[in-house]
C-alpha cells in the first residue's frame, strides 16, 4: 500500500510538471505568433483603389479570362476541369470523381472506383470537392476575384514600395472575412500577397505569386507560391474557349 501511495505521488508530480511545461509551451507559442504577426493595414477605398485593381487585372489579361470557357489545373493532388462558362467543375482525386454543379450542388454526381454513389458518402464527397475547389482554385484565380460580390478594395501606401491593394472577402468561398494585401511590381502584376485569414494564426503571412505562364487563350497565371520554406505548385494549367456553332 505504501509503495502504491509512493508511486501515485510520483505520478502526480510528473503530471503536474507536464502540465506546467505544456502551459509554458502554449504561452511561448502565443507570444511567438503575436511577434510574428502584422496588424491588418489601413487603406483607403474609392476610385484610386478601384483604378489600381483594374490595372492589376489588365496586367493578367483579364478580358481574355472573362471570355475563357474552361480552365484545367492540378493542385495538391486534386485535378480540375472547370467549365467556367457553365459554372460546373469536375474534381478528381484518389479514386473519386465528383461532377459539381455549383449553381445547385444537389444535382452533383459522385463516382468512387467508377461506381456512382447515392448515399451519405455522396454528400461527404460533394462537401470535400467543394472545399478542395474553393481553396485550390484561389491559388490560381484569386487576382481575378477583385470585383466579385462581397469583395471590398482599399489602396495601401507603402513607403519606398509600389502601392498595394488590400482586398477583403465578406462572403463567398469557405472562409468569408479573410483579407489579402496584394503586392505589385512596376507593371501592376501581383508578385505576392500577405494574408489575414481565419485558418492561419499568423497575420500578414506572405506568399509569393511567381513563375507566370500564359495559357492557350492568353491569360497569365502564377504557378508557384513560396511561403517560407514551403512552395505550393499549381500544375497542368491551361485554358480553352469553345467556339459556338
Amino acid at each position: 500500500m505504501a509503495l502504491s501511495f509512493s508511486i501515485m505521488k510520483r505520478l502526480k508530480k510528473i503530471l503536474l510538471r507536464l502540465a506546467i511545461a505544456l502551459v509554458g509551451l502554449l504561452i511561448v507559442a502565443a507570444v511567438a505568433v503575436k511577434i510574428a504577426s502584422e496588424p491588418l493595414p489601413e487603406g483607403v477605398s474609392g476610385a484610386e483603389a478601384d483604378a489600381l485593381a483594374h490595372r492589376m487585372l489588365k496586367s493578367l489579361n483579364h478580358e481574355t479570362y472573362l471570355s475563357t470557357d474552361v480552365i484545367y489545373f492540378s493542385f495538391s493532388g486534386h485535378h480540375y476541369t472547370w467549365s467556367k462558362a457553365e459554372n460546373r467543375v469536375e474534381v478528381r482525386w484518389s479514386s473519386h470523381r465528383v461532377l459539381l454543379e455549383l449553381d445547385d450542388l444537389s444535382r452533383s454526381v459522385v463516382y468512387t472506383d467508377q461506381t456512382q454513389l447515392a448515399s451519405e458518402e455522396r454528400a461527404k464527397r460533394i462537401d470535400q470537392a467543394v472545399s478542395y475547389f474553393y481553396n485550390d482554385s484561389y491559388w490560381l484565380v484569386a487576382p481575378f476575384k477583385l470585383f466579385d460580390p462581397g469583395v471590398s478594395r482599399k489602396l495601401v501606401r507603402i513607403e519606398g514600395e509600389n502601392d498595394a491593394l488590400l482586398v477583403t472577402h465578406s462572403s463567398g468561398g469557405v472562409t468569408p472575412g479573410d483579407s489579402y494585401l496584394w503586392l505589385l511590381d512596376q507593371s501592376d502584376r501581383p508578385i505576392a500577397f500577405k494574408m489575414w485569414v481565419s485558418i492561419i494564426p499568423i497575420g500578414g503571412l506572405r506568399a509569393s505569386w511567381e513563375d507566370y505562364i500564359q495559357s492557350e487563350t492568353g491569360v497569365y497565371f502564377a504557378t508557384s507560391h513560396k511561403m517560407g520554406p514551403l512552395t505550393l505548385f499549381v500544375r497542368d494549367v491551361n485554358t480553352e474557349t469553345r467556339k459556338s456553332d
